[in-house]
């Protein structure tokens, strides 16, 4: 077995990360578990296929033991007892991570995955950041000369990385000629260049585990972990992992799940906005009862999401694991303080459910918004750390009732669908400009709300639905007309240049995902061969 690899153009140290060391165990990891991969991937599609036809998912019945055995996951180290609020952006750039760190936040999600486009420069750059991060000399200077150094007053976040998901390919490293996994680059890269330093830190390799479709997954990720362990040579159950659950077929092996992890497990994340974006491709072709409200209308306490948030922290409590809420998109903005009034309003509303509800901790997209977080968990736990010991005994939770989608509302409009092009095809600009977090609209928006956005548009042309506010029925030909008009307004908005460079080419691709007869299962699959495309071509005009 080979490997081969480019290095990022403009990133003056990324041989610090792409060291022969580090590559030789990233091919270690392919050659081990590359195959197994490529096989649950497969699965993915068949048991997809399965739920579509019968329209409807339930309970594994061949683990039943387990979710009626009495078992619990490993206690959390001492850096992961409390997690009541945690910040989430990029890695890179280096100003934003060293922003996260100092935000106040217990913990920062330092994203590699949704957050980021998988430029290799920001894969590269993002895990220098955090090696740079753990050996305390991360700094930034702006050209204007400002200065960003971690801060010495008060405690850092504690880094926990997400690697992306299974499915996302990495073009920039080959391994006998074949692209590497997104997943083992960015775990293998991290993992080799930060674990001895974080535990030397008092911390620890620690990870959050996205897109995930099964327990079957969890396995490969938990032998992932125990290989890792043994080629560095630290102790067993060291990695640390939370595994978001932002898929429904995942919502019904939450047991499963961190039972396979179990001496590797922290909690499970309510990563909601894909978990829509689930639900919609996972029944795209279910029929009627599976459409979804318009994005803007679905709220948290809906029937369905109150039965996928309760059955998470009655899982996770009753097993000794966290319960993680999810992102809140408000963000405030500083200019405008109306605006931002009302973010911290409903970021409070938002946290005060979740902390009610048994939540450990949940999620924040601005450092301003850390305060907010922290005040509401404040006032839930106390001086506790957690609430774990908070069983919620009482929740019972059906199938029926995780698969309830008209109870999320069932009114879609051609105004909403406008929203969802403008917002698609925004979004997978930036995207390729290389930035993956984005404000719209005073919403942070990543690829999980993208991807709702161009899935809803399919799915309502899939199955002809009629627009409340207007009557029109969703075709093809409406669809094209009001992309068209989404697109000449963003002209209006952007500047010639850009919008030649990035815009054209994200409308076409958005064009091509909601108008096609055959449904992409991922937006950022076609966009990644638009993005490696793109570096290319600049680099041989160079």
């Amino acid at each position: 077995m080979t490997i081969e690899f480019t290095t990022p153009a403009g990133l003056d140290r990324a041989g610090e990360i792409l060291t022969d060391e580090a590559l030789a165990f990233v091919e270690a990891l392919h050659q081990n578990f590359a195959a197994r991969r490529e096989e649950l991937l497969g699965l993915r599609v068949t048991a997809r296929e399965q739920a579509a036809a019968t329209g409807t998912l339930d309970f594994l019945p061949e683990t039943k033991e387990i979710r009626e055995g009495e078992w619990r996951v490993a206690p959390a180290p001492p850096a992961l007892q409390d997690r009541r609020v945690e910040m989430t952006g990029p890695a890179s750039p280096a100003k934003m991570a060293i922003n996260a760190l100092n935000s106040g936040a217990k913990v920062w999600l330092a994203d590699l995955e949704d957050a980021s486009s998988p430029t290799w420069y920001n894969q590269v750059d993002g895990v220098l950041n955090l090696r740079d991060a753990a050996r305390g000399t991360l700094e930034y200077t702006s050209p204007e000369g400002k200065r960003y150094a971690l801060r010495e007053d008060a405690p850092l976040a504690v880094v926990v990385a997400r690697p992306r998901g299974w499915h996302l390919p990495e073009y920039n490293v080959t391994v006998d000629g074949q692209p590497g996994s997104g997943s083992l680059v960015d775990f293998g890269l991290h993992f080799f260049h930060t674990a001895e330093l974080l535990l030397a830190n008092g911390h620890g390799p620690y990870y959050y585990l996205p897109k995930m479709e099964s327990h079957l997954e969890a396995r490969l990720w938990n032998d992932v972990f125990t290989f890792a362990e043994e080629y560095v040579g630290i102790d067993h159950g060291t990695v640390r992992a939370t595994v978001l659950i932002e898929t429904i077929p995942a919502a019904f092996q939450m047991e499963e799940i961190l039972y396979e992890l179990r001496e590797h497990a922290s909690g499970l994340n309510a990563g909601r906005w894909d978990y829509l974006f689930s639900i919609i491709k996972y029944f795209r072709d279910a029929g009627e009862q599976f459409v979804l409200a318009d994005r803007s209308t679905i709220t948290m306490t809906a029937p369905l999401m109150r039965a996928y948030t309760e059955l998470l922290v009655r899982t996770c409590h009753r097993r000794g694991a966290f319960a993680m809420g999810g992102m809140a998109a408000f963000i405030p903005n500083r200019r405008d303080p109306e605006t931002t009034a009302a973010a911290f309003e409903k970021v409070r509303a938002d946290k005060t459910r979740e902390a009610t509800d048994g939540f450990d901790g949940s999620w924040v997209a601005h450092p301003d918004l850390v305060p907010t977080c922290r005040e509401v968990f404040d006032g839930v736990l106390g001086e506790k750390p957690h609430q774990v010991d908070r069983l919620r005994e009482e929740v019972q939770v059906s199938a029926a009732q995780l698969l309830d989608v008209p109870s999320a509302g069932t009114v879609r409009t051609q105004k909403e669908l406008a929203a969802n092009l403008y917002v698609a095809i925004r979004y997978t600009a930036v995207w390729l400009s290389g930035n993956g977090a984005v404000a719209i609209h005073n919403l942070m928006e990543d690829a999980a709300t993208a991807e709702i956005s161009r899935s809803q548009v399919w799915q309502q042309i899939k199955n002809g639905i009629r627009y409340d506010d207007t009557g029109a029925t969703a075709t093809r030909e409406l669809v094209s007309g009001v992309l068209e008009e989404q697109k000449a307004a963003l002209r209006q908005e952007i500047d010639p240049e850009t919008f030649e460079r990035f815009f054209e080419p994200a409308a076409g691709l958005i064009a091509d995902l909601v108008l096609g007869e055959d449904y992409i299962d991922f937006l950022t699959l076609p966009a990644y061969d638009l993005l490696e495309r793109s570096a290319r071509d600049r680099a041989a005009t160079k």
